[in-house]
């Protein structure tokens, strides 16, 4: 640090603003002062949401630009008493979590937002509200890990589990709601649903329940289109919750899942197991995903507009059955345009008619990588029911009209023209269009048919050594 050395018996000149601000501080760090106050207050007035992303306060003793790293297990006490500090252990708080968790609260307009490990760990801290007896209510088109905690709990610890049509609550909510109204402790929505790209309505669905049994929690899992396109809240929502891993973070360099409500009494009970379990999220991954949260808005309007070019293209140049709400085939394309009028998200899905021209699809791509998660920069590519819901068993997926042949598309950042390039490559390597002089077609069944004989009978003719 510039200045005279400091000697015994001698006072450092005042440096300004800092010297100012903690004069009875050794400033070469010696006896620093508390850590800096985690915030993101609002000043009075309210930004647009690109906005309130990034912006962001803290009260650094050196005014760093981004909230410091507090990489520490455990925080030093001045007393042998329990409350003397602000913090104490990790596992129960850090000033980098609690900044990120102050500065959610802000963007989702909630009492109280926390931060875990993961999605999963989220879903998992809410599902603890449950006891022996509950019943559930969920969706028949769930994330494929959620469907599998919820068939542990109707297992293993006495839930039973109803998964109903989210999209005809009128008809399908009422009986269970009827006959199951004071046990009903937990609706888990999902919308839009993966992957089947279903649209509930959140409002009517939380009315419904609420009115059914006011002491029922409506739980939305908003992971599909983040806090920027959706906030479940507004809607009637009593917690939601989203992994953080997708949209939120939008690199897939870590893993984190958010839990916020508006509810206090839930807020505490949450914390408390979070606190208890220890699956909070840790320092790092809380300064990266602070991070990750600043550039959301850019990403997603980038994404938005690839998606709904993409769906386009697949729908109308290539003949495919496309499910996304952006588009006016979509049977739920209205109430999505209510419930989320900055946008449809960036996850569609496609079917093509045949198992077998899917996996060649999916295969044959190059700038589509094949994943199972969603929501980061770069596009990926999938077949769920091969990948992500295969842990669904396969008479449960055909009861819930899930197509074995479904791809999803996760869309990037990358240039739209180069991804449609590339999906076209795989469309005409796997035998599901062909290129005229007239353009893009798609390719009839029976020339699907000629051409797979034509191909297999290369592999059977003579000379081959995989004849028979």
């Amino acid at each position: 640090m510039d200045g005279p050395a400091h000697t015994e018996g001698s006072e450092r000149p005042a440096e300004g603003v800092l010297a100012r601000a903690f004069r009875h501080t050794d400033l070469e760090g010696h006896d620093l002062p508390p850590s800096p106050t985690p915030s993101s207050p609002r000043n009075g007035r309210r930004y647009a949401m690109a906005t309130e992303l990034v912006y962001t306060e803290h009260g650094d003793q050196y005014h760093s630009s981004s909230v410091p790293i507090y990489q520490t297990a455990t925080f030093k006490q001045t007393s042998s008493r329990p409350t003397d500090g602000a913090y104490d252990y990790t596992r129960s708080g850090n000033p980098t979590r609690s900044h990120l968790e102050r500065h959610l609260s802000k963007i989702t307009s909630s009492h109280r937002c926390l931060v875990v490990s993961s999605g999963m760990a989220s879903m998992d801290v809410i599902t603890r509200l449950l006891s022996p007896g509950d019943h559930v209510i969920a969706g028949d088109d769930l994330y494929g890990g959620s469907n599998r905690l919820l068939k542990y709990l109707s297992t293993h610890s006495g839930i039973t589990v109803h998964h109903l049509d989210t999209t005809t609550p009128l008809t399908s909510f009422p009986p269970i709601l009827t006959a199951h109204s004071q046990k009903v402790k937990l609706v888990l929505l999902e919308s839009p649903t993966n992957p089947l790209i279903k649209i509930c309505d959140i409002p009517l669905i939380s009315t419904l329940v609420h009115t059914a049994n006011p002491t029922s929690i409506v739980v939305v899992d908003n992971t599909m289109l983040s806090p920027y396109l959706c906030n479940p809240l507004l809607l009637g929502a009593d917690i939601v919750y989203e992994s953080a891993t997708k949209y939120l973070s939008g690199h897939h360099d870590l893993m984190a899942g958010i839990i916020y409500t508006n509810s206090p009494p839930l807020a505490s009970r949450l914390a408390f197991t979070i606190n208890a379990s220890g699956c909070a999220l840790s320092p790092f991954d809380s300064f990266l995903l602070l991070r990750g949260i600043k550039t959301l808005s850019v990403r997603l309007d980038k994404q938005l507009l690839s998606s709904h070019a993409i769906a386009v293209f697949l729908e109308q140049t290539c003949g495919f059955r496309v499910r996304y709400p952006g588009l006016p085939s979509h049977p739920q394309h209205d109430l999505h345009s209510r419930l989320s009028p900055r946008g449809a998200g960036a996850v569609l899905s496609f079917e093509t008619g045949d198992v077998s021209i899917s996996e060649k699809i999916v295969e044959n791509t190059r700038l589509w990588a094949i994943s199972v998660s969603f929501g980061c920069v770069n596009s990926l590519i999938s077949l769920p029911c091969a990948m992500s819901h295969a842990s669904i068993d396969k008479k449960v997926r055909e009861e819930r009209g899930m197509p074995e042949d479904l791809i999803r598309l996760c869309v990037g950042i990358e240039d739209v023209n180069d991804l449609i390039d590339d999906l076209t490559t795989a469309l005409v390597k796997a035998g599901a269009v062909k290129v005229t002089v007239d353009g893009i077609c798609p390719l009839s069944k029976a020339e699907r048919e000629k051409l797979q004989a034509e191909a297999e009978g290369k592999l059977s003719g003579p000379g081959n050594e995989q004849s028979t």
